[in-house]
């Protein structure tokens, strides 16, 4: 007899044991590699990693570009400060020793003169163009070259290194209108027929002034002389230059306050006691003013620099918290979606 036809049992229970022996071999309702259709198998590894790159290089990217607005906010601020308040330069000759040494580098405020006027015993640094030295050559026509070569010329200011072969420093003898001359009986320089004595901050061993001289100093400018007065070129020997050897008190850049390097030469530079005897009540007002505000400028300085770059800081960090923070919550969220996609297949 022939056996009667066999039944798909598959077909009879309604079962899905087709789909089960699919070419992965795999359990009902699981694909290839063991990964539901669903689910988080290999076919999602891929996307996620390639996410995953590409947030690391965009942090990457983000980090470049603060750290680069930090450092362009950093060199703007300090180019306006250099500019408008206070900059660095550097001592290259001996014409002020003993009070700055070859390679001293001395804070020059720029402000000060803006509050009070310059005042006997000062130490100045200027600009010589025009009356100790000729005037210079004319700049380039083609504004980027100008541009650039100011720009470069700022940027090396602000280490300490002047840029111009123009700029003196000395120490203000005589105001406009003073009589300034030596020598009396004893050797010393006289202003307005006060006799100065100025062995706190000459060179030891100088002599006042080895070149007798007596002028009268015009309207606008100054008399100045070095501290090292035997090696100095300062006023007395521009005698024959327009001016009689003085300088335009507009060609000052500011005053030297204080010796920022090396740090064993560290300290303030102070008006000698010698030129108080020839002030007036309302000028040794005015020097105490000067005098009070100077050595706050350092911290003025470096305050002025820290407080923007701190708050970018901050901000840079609080903003990399907060999308470490997102970040998380959406990894937590990507790990419970599945799960529910699984629960409600």
């Amino acid at each position: 007899m022939t056996p009667p036809p066999r039944r798909d049992a598959t077909g009879q229970s309604g079962d899905s044991g087709g789909q089960a022996a699919g070419p992965g071999g795999g359990s009902p309702g699981v694909g290839p590699g063991g990964a539901s259709p669903g689910g988080t198998g290999r076919s999602q590894g891929g996307p996620g990693a390639a996410r995953a790159a590409q947030s690391k290089r965009k942090r990457r990217l983000s980090w470049w570009a603060e750290l680069l607005v930090l450092f362009v906010l950093a060199l703007t601020i300090m180019l306006v400060i250099k500019t408008y308040v206070v900059q660095a330069f550097f001592i290259p000759s001996s014409s002020m020793e003993n009070t700055l040494d070859i390679g001293d580098k001395v804070l020059v405020n720029k402000l000060i003169y803006h509050f009070r006027s310059v005042e006997r015993g000062d130490v100045i640094v200027f600009n010589g163009e025009g009356s100790w030295d000729p005037p210079s050559a004319p700049q380039s026509s083609d504004p980027v070259v100008r541009l650039a070569s100011e720009f470069g010329h700022a940027v090396v200011g602000l280490f300490g290194i002047s840029p111009g072969v123009h700029d003196y420093i000395k120490r203000v003898i005589g105001l406009p209108g003073d009589h300034v001359a030596c020598c009396d009986a004893q050797g010393r320089v006289t202003v307005n027929g006060v006799p100065l004595n100025e062995k706190s901050y000459l060179y030891p061993g100088n002599t006042p002034s080895m070149t007798k001289f007596s002028i009268t100093v015009p309207p606008g400018r100054l008399w100045v002389m070095g501290d090292h007065r035997n090696v100095s070129y300062d006023s007395r020997g521009h005698i024959g230059d327009p001016g009689g050897g003085t300088i335009p008190e507009n060609q000052v850049v500011g005053r030297a306050f204080l010796i920022l390097w090396p740090p064993s030469r560290f300290r303030v530079l102070p008006i000698p006691a010698t030129f108080t005897k020839l002030d007036t009540a309302q000028a040794v007002g005015a020097r105490a003013i000067g005098d009070l505000t100077a050595p706050a400028a350092p911290l003025v300085l470096a305050g002025s620099v820290a407080v923007p770059l701190t708050c970018l800081d901050r901000r840079r960090r609080s903003a990399r918290s907060q999308r470490a923070a997102a970040q998380g919550t959406v990894s937590a969220a990507g790990g419970r979606w599945p799960g529910r996609l699984g629960k409600r297949r």
